[in-house]
């Protein structure tokens, strides 16, 4: 793409020990240097305001005429709502009664005058930009071991450092966190930086923590009373003009240069030669606070209130790495290769190390611990870490856990102070997918489980207190007690007399109220998510519950899925067709054919599969749980491995270290299990394949971080050329592919355009591919989609087409983007799918007829 033809100008700088000049005085300079330059054929202006009146006819912005139009904008304000207050300023030599001049006067006295005042307010004196960063904060070696990390040392010096500007950690210092987290692909540096930094902040300033880690997470409050910044990209961009001085052409060229909003603003950061006032330093709490102030802005004039604050934002940042993150902060999309579980990890590490001052729960010496062998250290590591995430995952929300962990530190009291509780959702169990049943069959060999069919709808776990309080949340640990007016009003009648609080988990599924006949998970989609009003609710549910967590003031987390199941069946009432149980076979591996006959049962009726969970422990002859079980491998996190576990022989001697598990059947929060399998519906059945073209990009998280994941996938559109996007595929890809991939769609590189007009899409990917592969993916279903455009106005008007569990193959080298597979091809194979359904129902039904015929 071509560069904008006109840019911003640029001084040069004359260097100068003088930090602050007036404005006037700068001006007069640099005009005395461009006429002696221009010669004497050119004609000198004879006013300040006669150069920036030119600028602006030339539409152009230099720092000069930058600086100059503000100066007089705020000279004519100042003048008429300071005259009375100025009215007696005096300095060295100058009577009282003298007040600045108006913008171009060429009397000495009053620009000294003028200057003066200027100086007392810290108003608008023209500065250059370099050397406002925090230097401080910038020699801070955060990524260091924390076993040779000294956090009390620099603890003290930044608690000096800040003193003058009011005793607050500075932003400049997670800024320097970031930095350093991002200048590396290591998952054990970007832990101990994180570290480091939590400690630092443990001791030198503990009120600053909380609005650190909800930053560092790039979030301001809890998935469930989740708040939204509500910010545009015209909001950033006006921003970055009005602070930075840049135009239209030259904000895009930079975003075309860079594809990231925080890269444009250190970039336009570092192009800013003048600032017309030292900023203020940033605070970590001021810039949470900040943002919580853009979250609750609502209603008429919000727009200006949150453009207001955004710009502040910007232009108080010291230093162009600041500014990145400001706005990358703003977007909210850090990329600093942390994700929540680093967090977690961090803060356990971080109060073994630390404490803040005054607390009375005791820490191991940073000497004592680099004493500890590796192996010593991991498992008091690990300790640590189980706690803490285990407390995070019944209770997610930092605004209890880190409070918490000032307090009383890392220890078993957390589980119970910060544990689970009433409508504060905790984070669900999850599957471990499985190849086929022969898999899953192998891995619960001589086991007891459940079999369960896997509805093809929305995971939800309801909470009801003792005065009937009813929230409803999904597996996202979103709110959407309002969606489900209809699901609310059961509770009264669902529970039975002896229930006077619980929280249970279902899967909520579109059924006909009638038959309960299962519906599509496309059909729950068009209910209402907010103000739904349960007299005009014409799609209708079901709570197929499965899971019991919590009944009456009790935690049941720890006891067997057998135990929980009975609980919630005895219990509770069913209502047909509104409130039910989970259809369910319990079996062992020996009864593969009942086993494969249920899972057939299940795809017929339209569920995704089975989900196959341990009905009980195993237990020793002393009646403990037996650690011998060690089938299956533990969910494989992406933040940290865990340490390897070693078993003992009867000598005495270690064995090989093993990753595997014994297989519970108690109930993890948050953790991906093979007590619990999912068997869905295999990728082949269906026969088709289909040829996409890859058009976008986000950036992955986790392991995935440095890599493009997911990609979004489009088809082609053969009567108006447009490319409609289908899905987004993060499945079936190496580490080398997405390696030679992110390689090869570089920023800066040709193969990153623009926001293309010529794809449908209605999101905002990371990053624009040029369109030129085409990758051949499997898929198990095709959907109608409220989000993708593919095939939109052939099978729906308002709705287009999209694959479930999409899965790359190959990439079709044989094969250009004229020949991917079109929208119209798309349509004709929804069309057969679900003629294929209806015709599977009939036989169905014919079949039931028989054998009542026959009975």
């Amino acid at each position: 793409m071509s560069s904008p033809a006109k840019k911003r100008k640029r001084n040069a700088l004359d260097t100068s020990p003088q930090k602050t000049r007036s404005i006037e005085s700068f001006f007069q300079g640099q005009a005395a240097k461009r006429d002696k330059q221009a010669g004497p054929e050119s004609k000198p202006e004879s006013a300040p305001e006669a150069r920036l009146a030119s600028d602006d006819s030339e539409q152009t912005q230099s720092d000069e005429a930058l600086a100059r139009k503000l100066q007089a904008e705020w000279d004519q304000e100042e003048q008429l709502a300071s005259a009375d207050k100025n009215a007696d300023v005096s300095t060295a030599g100058e009577p009282a009664s003298t007040l600045p001049a108006a913008p171009g006067s060429k009397a000495p006295e009053e620009r000294a005058v003028k200057a003066s005042i200027i100086a007392q307010k810290k108003t608008l004196s023209l500065q250059s930009s370099a050397g406002t960063e925090d230097t401080v904060a910038l020699a801070v070696p955060f990524d260091q071991s924390p076993q040779t990390f000294d956090a009390t040392r620099y603890a003290a010096e930044l608690r000096s450092h800040w003193a003058a500007d009011g005793g607050d950690a500075s932003y400049a210092l997670l800024t320097r966190a970031f930095v350093l987290a991002n200048a590396t692909t290591s998952r054990i540096k970007i832990v101990d930086t994180l570290v480091n930094f939590l400690r630092v902040l443990i001791e030198g300033d503990p009120s600053s923590l909380l609005p650190a880690v909800w930053l560092a997470t790039n979030s301001i409050t809890p998935p469930y009373d989740e708040k939204e910044l509500g910010l545009g990209g015209s909001a950033i961009s006006k921003a970055l003009k009005k602070i930075y001085g840049l135009d239209s052409q030259g904000l895009k060229a930079l975003y075309n240069k860079h594809g990231d909003a925080g890269d444009v603003a250190f970039e336009a950061k570092k192009r800013q030669s003048f600032t017309l006032a030292k900023p203020k330093p940033l605070r970590i709490k001021g810039v949470y606070q900040s943002l919580l102030k853009i979250a609750a802005s609502k209603g008429s004039g919000s727009q200006e209130v949150k453009q207001r604050i955004v710009d502040k934002l910007l232009q108080d940042t010291r230093g162009a790495e600041e500014s990145r993150y400001i706005v990358r902060t703003l977007v909210q999309n850090l990329r600093i290769g942390a994700v929540k579980t680093t967090m977690l990890i961090a803060l356990a590490r971080a109060f073994l190390y630390s404490k803040p001052e005054g607390a009375e729960f005791t820490i191991r010496p940073r000497e004592e611990l680099a004493r500890l062998k590796k192996e010593e250290l991991a498992e008091v590591y690990s300790n640590a870490e189980e706690l803490v995430k285990a407390s995070y995952a019944r209770h997610p929300d930092y605004n209890d856990l880190v409070p918490c962990l000032l307090e009383i530190g890392v220890r078993e009291e957390l589980l119970i102070r910060c544990g689970l509780a009433l409508h504060i959702p905790l984070r669900p169990m999850l599957g471990s997918i499985t190849r086929d049943l022969a898999d899953m069959l192998t891995k619960l060999q001589g086991r007891d489980f459940s079999c369960e069919y896997k509805y093809d709808g929305q995971r939800a776990q309801v909470h009801c207190d003792e005065h009937g309080k009813v929230s409803i949340f999904s597996r996202h640990l979103e709110l959407m007690t309002e969606k489900y007016p209809d699901l609310v009003s059961l509770v009264p009648d669902i529970r039975g007399e002896s229930v006077s609080s619980f929280i249970l988990e279902g899967e909520v599924v579109a059924v006909d109220s009638e038959s309960g006949e299962l519906k599509t998970f496309q059909t729950l989609t068009n209910r209402a998510k907010k103000n739904v009003d349960i007299g005009a609710i014409k799609v209708n549910v079901c709570l197929f519950s499965f899971d019991l967590m919590y009944l009456n003031g009790e935690p049941l987390l720890n006891r067997p899925f057998r135990e929980r199941r009975e609980l919630l069946r005895s219990l509770f009432v069913e209502i047909p067709n509104r409130f039910t149980w989970v259809r369910n076979l319990d079996a062992t591996s020996t009864e593969s054919e009942a086993v494969l006959e249920f899972f057939k049962g299940a795809t017929d009726a339209k569920c995704e599969g089975i989900m196959v969970k341990v009905l009980d422990n195993t237990t020793n002859s002393n009646g403990t749980i037996s650690t011998m079980d060690l089938t299956g491998t533990p969910e494989v996190e992406d933040d940290a491995a865990r340490p390897l576990d070693a078993s003992v022989d009867k000598k005495g001697a270690k064995e090989k270290p093993t990753r595997r598990k014994a297989l519970l059947s108690t109930y993890e929060p948050d953790k991906r299990l093979e007590s619990w399998l999912k068997v869905k519906k295999d990728y082949s059945a269906s026969s088709e394949t289909l040829d996409l073209i890859p058009v976008a990009a986000w950036h992955g998280n986790g392991r995935k971080a440095k890599w493009w994941s997911p990609i979004l996938m489009a088809v082609r559109n053969p009567e108006t050329g447009t490319l409609e996007a289908v899905t987004k595929c993060m499945s079936g890809f190496t580490d080398k592919f997405y390696q030679a991939n992110k390689e090869k769609y570089a920023p800066g590189s040709p193969n990153v355009i623009s926001r293309p007009s010529y794809v449908d899409y209605r999101g905002e990917p990371d990053v624009w591919f040029e369109p030129q592969e085409v990758w051949e993916m499997a898929f198990a279903d095709i959907t109608l989609s409220p989000t993708y455009t593919a095939a939109i106005g052939l099978v729906s008007e308002e709705r287009g087409l999209s694959l479930r569990f999409p899965r790359f193959l190959k990439a079709r080298e044989d094969k250009s983007i004229e020949e991917a597979t079109t929208s119209d091809y798309l349509a004709l194979l929804w069309r057969k799918q679900g003629e294929k359904i209806q015709d599977q129902a009939d036989v169905n039904g014919t079949e039931e007829q028989l054998g009542w015929q026959e009975d």
